[in-house]
């Protein structure tokens, strides 16, 4: 009997173990452990190649709106305006224009229509614009999607793909904010962030 109590506890630890790998298996196929790592790639980019001293990040910005709240992504602050980004985690094809009111995106037989992350993030650029008091030229809607897809309707001009989101704020070059803009809008958005 006392025999069979240490093959019992070796059979019950590695069973233990079979599930919490299938258990850690199932998390890191996950749509949302994919989201957090291709959020936190975009993160990792923007802190890898902008110049620190003229572009200031801020992540995971949840702000009081005239409604309820609103969640935004990425919000990069410059002297070249105030970036506001939506990062989409999809796959499939992806089928919208600026106008449309809602997108349709394609995989393998399966057609799922969701909002147009330009009309989504418009609500953010406003709650920013009133927060800050700057105009419409200060301000600029970035649209990045990551994961496996492809646009099969050509992008609007402030809608691209991971590689390209960077190469699209590095266009902005013309100053738009004075220094103390800049830091007077970090020290906003900062202060009026909600702790969820």
């Amino acid at each position: 009997m006392e025999e069979l109590n240490p093959i019992i506890h070796h059979g019950l630890l590695g069973l233990c173990y079979l599930v919490l790998a299938a258990f850690i298996l199932m998390a890191i196929k996950s749509p949302w452990f994919k989201g957090v790592i291709d959020k936190f790639t975009v993160n990792m980019e923007a802190k890898m190649i902008l110049d620190k001293e003229k572009y200031h990040l801020i992540k995971n910005v949840t702000l009081p709106t005239e409604d309820g709240i609103t969640q935004i992504d990425h919000i990069i602050v410059s002297e070249f305006g105030v970036f506001v980004v939506e990062i989409k985690n999809m796959k499939g094809w992806i089928f919208g224009d600026a106008s449309q009111e809602t997108w349709t995106q394609k995989f393998h037989k399966h057609a799922i229509k969701y909002q147009n992350p330009l009309h989504q993030n418009a609500k953010h650029t406003k709650t920013l614009q009133a927060l800050l008091g700057l105009s419409d030229t200060q301000l600029f809607s970035v649209i990045v999607f990551v994961g496996h897809v492809t646009f099969k309707t050509d992008m609007p001009e402030n809608v691209t793909y991971r590689r390209g989101y960077l190469r699209l704020i590095n266009s902005k070059q013309t100053p738009v904010l004075t220094d103390i803009q800049v830091n007077d809008a970090v020290v906003k958005i900062k202060a009026g962030k909600l702790t969820l």
